[in-house]
């Protein structure tokens, strides 16, 4: 069983900028894929960003690349998502997830652990 739990969310301005990030409890943290993903109220879960296992590879969602950037330790087991230049419609509750692979995904559906959401609200 792997717990994950996000911090740093808050209140910006567009335009502004916030460090998310996302502690795991997992015991071998390098076998674990994150992905960070986000859920406006209304809409559909969304893929924001995925780092494999040991953080050699990294695939962003088209919207976010350029203002994200996601970054592992897992000698502190833990997963960061540095955003900035957000902007009002990226106001969301922003999830980390893990997934026992070294393949990287986007779909939510194959992720096995996730965390409780914190919540980033943008205002114009």
């Amino acid at each position: 069983q792997v717990q994950l739990v996000e911090s740093g969310g808050g209140h910006v301005q567009a335009g502004g900028s916030l460090r998310l990030s996302c502690a795991a409890s997992a015991a071998t943290f390098s076998n674990y894929g994150v992905g960070w993903f986000r859920q406006a109220p209304g809409k559909e879960r969304e893929f924001v960003v995925g780092i494999s296992s040991i953080g050699e590879r990294i695939y962003y969602a088209d919207s976010v690349k350029g203002r994200f950037t996601i970054s592992r330790d897992n000698s502190k087991k833990t997963v960061s998502l540095q955003i900035n230049s957000l902007e009002p419609e990226e106001t969301a509750v922003y999830y980390c997830a893990a997934r026992r692979s070294m393949q990287l995904v986007t779909t939510p559906l194959l992720y096995d652990y996730w965390g409780q959401g914190t919540q980033v609200t943008v205002a114009s």
